[in-house]
Parts: C-alpha cells; structure tokens; sequence
C-alpha cells in the first residue's frame, strides 16, 4: 500500500493521539467543534473494533502527515455494504504533494477489499480543491443534501 514519496499504512492503537491530532486540525479548519477526549473516543472506537471502519495514515520521512478515516455502514439503496470517508486530512505545508492522492488511492483500495460496493463522502461546496481530488478519482456529486439531527 506504498505511494513513493509516501508510505500508507493501517493506523494502530499506538497512533491514537497523531491520528487524534490531524483529525481535530482537520475540524478546527472547518469550524467544527469536539471535544477533544470524544474525538479520541471516536478513533479509539475505530482502531480497535474494525468491523466499523478504518483509519490510514501517510508517512513521511518518519512522520505522519495525512490521515484518511472510513466508517462502515449499509445501505438499502447500494443494496449492502458502503464506506463514508469522514476525514481525508494532509498537513498544509504538504497539500498538493501527492499525499492526498495517495491517501484516497490506498483508501478506495482498502474500502474495495472490505467488500464495500461504494464509498461516499461529502465535500463542503467552497471547498474546489477537494471536489478536483475526488472529481479526479471518479467520484460524482449526489443531486441531495445532507441533514442531521443530534441525539445527544
């Protein structure tokens, strides 16, 4: 699962608080606030049940510097299993060096090999740069909006 100059890996247990911290960076860019002890619940409840996901990571001369996490779901209209890519994060002084290209390459692999039919994601509308990366990878935009409601 190797993208030279970029090696991806699975995330382990011991990447808990790297992972943790590409991730809040990630959100913090988005105005999205967590607290940082859910977050970490959140990754931890990834890294060691993998029946709900996984988590890979993109090394660099010995540092990780991107992060890509995937939750399992099923779906009634793709008639089974499906991956959502919550985060694709890359360190800024990296962005545009290929390392998000390779996270969502190794990705799409990964989610293909658990057996997932399709992976979803969503992409804010002002963000052009990545609706290019996923464009690029054959990704389409779905004619909906996503809603929420917080149960707790």
């Amino acid at each position: 699962m190797s993208h030279d100059p970029f090696a991806i890996r699975p995330a382990i247990p011991a990447d808990l608080d790297v992972v943790s911290d590409l991730l809040e960076a990630q959100l913090r860019e988005h105005d999205i606030p967590i607290a940082r002890a859910d977050l970490e619940f959140a990754v931890d409840g990834v890294l060691r049940v993998p029946d709900r996901g996984f988590i890979l990571c993109a090394e660099h001369d010995g540092s990780v510097v991107g992060v890509s996490s995937v939750s399992f779901t099923w779906k009634v209209e793709r008639g089974g299993a499906v991956a959502w890519l919550d985060d694709l994060y890359v360190r800024p002084e990296l962005r545009n060096a290929g390392v998000g290209r390779a996270l969502l390459t190794a990705t799409v692999d990964q989610a293909r090999e658990a057996g997932c039919l399709a992976l979803e994601l969503e992409v804010e509308s002002s963000h052009t740069d990545a609706e290019r990366l996923y464009q690029r990878h054959g990704f389409e935009p779905l004619p909906r909006r996503r809603w929420t409601r917080f149960l707790r």
